[in-house]
């Protein structure tokens, strides 16, 4: 899959006045709160746009979707990836309700 990382990109001034103990944690109001780090990332663990470190702007790219479907390929999930003796998947195909309330 391909993976999109949205950083907040936040600094000490943009948090609000009355937030408690901004003054003690921030005193430098252009200290960085978050720095970003917006990122898109290939499914083969390739970057292939940003990370935005301390910067605004957009971030954007093209993305191959055939490489989504070449590591699905790759992804052996009945060999050494799989764990019967840990994993198992139950399906109820009984009516459930939305809601459960309890005492």
């Amino acid at each position: 899959c391909w993976v999109v990382g949205c950083g907040n990109l936040m600094r000490a001034s943009d948090l609000p006045e009355d937030f408690p103990g901004k003054d003690t944690l921030y005193p430098d109001a252009e200290e960085w709160v978050n720095p970003g780090d917006s990122v898109v990332i290939a499914p083969d663990g390739e970057i292939v746009a940003g990370p935005m470190h301390k910067e605004t702007g957009l971030l954007y790219c093209e993305i191959d979707l055939e490489k989504a479907r070449i590591a699905k390929r790759a992804l052996d999930v009945t060999g050494h990836y799989s764990r019967p003796d840990i994993f198992q998947l139950h399906v109820n195909c009984q009516p459930q309700s939305p809601v459960k309330f309890e005492d």
